[in-house]
């Protein structure tokens, strides 16, 4: 467990996971996410939440373990600019690290300018650009809207890595 003044990072374990399955099903419509053509379940992910002094869920990440990269699946801090996001981040290169994994790949939309600015500000960099998959991924969840943030249209997947 990571422990901070106002927070600590602790694994997703069954105490936390009906929390974060709640926050998933609001942020991502569902527990299921489409990332580069493929369906994932959340629920069956490892991870890490952050908890206040309270013991409630501010924050949270799951990820999945490859051979070669760790690949964060879904983030969400529910303060920003708290440094949640960050301390999350940290807290799976750590993991990635301790199972001899060198990188840690993440994906964005292309809307999702704030992302962007976060995983390149802690130092990951793009590396592929996939236009129009998300005309693939509405085929495996027809939920995901036409429009994202701030009215943009919807269309690409940006995946970007960090190298450890």
């Amino acid at each position: 467990m990571s422990v901070d003044a106002d927070y600590c990072i602790v694994p997703l374990g069954d105490d936390h996971r009906s929390t974060v399955q709640a926050l998933i099903e609001v942020s991502w419509a569902g527990p299921m996410i489409v990332v580069d053509g493929r369906l994932w379940d959340t629920r069956i992910m490892p991870g890490f939440a952050a908890l206040d002094a309270q013991h409630t869920v501010i924050g949270y990440i799951c990820y999945v373990l490859h051979p070669d990269e760790c690949e964060i699946m879904v983030l969400e801090s529910l303060r920003e600019n708290a440094g949640i996001g960050s301390r999350l981040i940290e807290t799976v290169k750590a993991t990635a690290q301790e199972n001899g994994i060198k990188k840690v790949a993440a994906m964005t939309t292309n809307d999702n300018l704030h992302a962007l600015r976060f995983y390149q500000k802690r130092g990951f960099t793009m590396r592929a650009l996939r236009p129009n998959m998300l005309e693939t991924s509405r085929k495996l969840k027809p939920g995901i809207p036409l429009l994202g943030i701030d009215g943009i249209p919807l269309r690409d997947e940006i995946e970007l890595v960090l190298t450890l």
